[in-house]
């Protein structure tokens, strides 16, 4: 009898060791845990100040700016062109300016500008044509942009492009001869970096 009771403490040493890393694994499990839900604790407010910074910027983005008003015009006419008179346009709809039938250029920079309309004429010689030219006059000079060799009366004439033009820059349309232009379209709008007083 006397060996049983150093089986019994060896059956509580035993327990213990057994007992010491069960209870370490759970500390350890424990600590692990813990870190797990300070990580998602962490992630979600991240989220959630993520998307309340981006929710920021798209109110702000919607927001409009005084300054960012962009210059266009858009351009429909029917009628008869005098021979080296400016066609007397008049905008149908945009902010920029029109003065004496002259686009008046109100900011320096990228300008796209289109146009597109039909010429009629009758007093031509076959071997002559009708030239349309789009003028940029500014205080100094006066150039030819664009120019346009009609040589059949009833011709559909087509312009796309991109010109940088300047603040005061005065756009116009002229024909060689007396004509008719029927629906032409003419629209200009600022695309690119510009300097503007607006």
């Amino acid at each position: 009898m006397e060996g049983q009771p150093d089986v019994e403490p060896r059956n509580e040493d035993q327990m213990d060791c057994k007992s010491e890393p069960a209870e370490d694994e759970w500390k350890s499990w424990q600590r692990g845990q813990a870190r797990n839900t300070l990580h998602l604790v962490s992630a979600t407010a991240q989220w959630i100040l993520l998307l309340a910074c981006l929710i920021y910027l798209g109110i702000d983005s919607l927001q409009p700016s005084k300054s960012d008003k962009i210059p266009w015009t858009h351009i429909r006419y029917t009628g008869e062109s005098i021979k080296g008179v400016a066609v007397n346009l008049t905008a149908e709809v945009g902010s920029i300016q029109i003065r004496n039938g002259s686009i008046v250029i109100p900011c320096d920079g990228l300008y796209l500008l289109s146009l597109k309309g039909n010429i009629h004429f009758s007093d031509l010689d076959e071997e002559d044509s009708l030239k349309l030219t789009l003028w940029k006059t500014d205080k100094m000079s006066s150039e030819a942009l664009w120019e346009a060799a009609v040589q059949d009366s009833g011709t559909a004439v087509h312009l796309t492009t991109v010109l940088y033009l300047f603040i005061q820059d005065n756009i116009t349309l002229c024909t060689s001869s007396n004509a008719t232009i029927e629906d032409l379209s003419f629209s200009l709008v600022l695309v690119g970096p510009f300097t503007c007083p607006l």
